[in-house]
């Protein structure tokens, strides 16, 4: 009919993710799942206190599909992976964060250091939360 606005299909509920293993939620982020953000912003938060988490977020901060897509103006979700990595200040964190920060192209790490407003990734403590 005109002027009928199409209808987006449902997501379904949100997965309970506080309640999943690091490798369930590692599973739901490589798989591109509608709530893969969800599940890598849960990651993200047991980075300080669990080096598995950490290890984990730095894979999925290499996925194409992290680099692409967007949280806001130029953030990526891998950005936000390596944020949350070099937020957690634990070395084995900080370590993996230099390393997936190495792994963007030159641009890409060129932005995020002025989006960090550092000239080295090494200067970068962001605070979350």
């Amino acid at each position: 009919m005109p002027g009928d606005v199409p209808q987006l299909p449902r997501r379904g509920p949100a997965p309970a993710v506080d309640r999943m293993s690091n490798a369930e939620l590692a599973r739901l982020v490589e798989s591109e799942h509608p709530y893969r953000g969800k599940a890598l912003f849960e990651l993200s938060d047991r980075i300080p206190h669990d080096d598995d988490a950490a290890t984990k977020v730095a894979m999925l901060s290499r996925l194409t599909s992290l680099r692409t897509a967007r949280l806001f103006d130029r953030v990526s979700l891998a950005w936000s992976a390596i944020i949350a990595l070099l937020a957690a200040e634990t070395p084995h964190a900080r370590s993996l964060a230099y390393e997936a920060f190495a792994a963007l192209d030159d641009a890409e790490r060129k932005d995020m250091l002025d989006y960090l407003e550092v000239t080295a990734i090494q200067d970068a403590h962001p605070r979350i939360g």
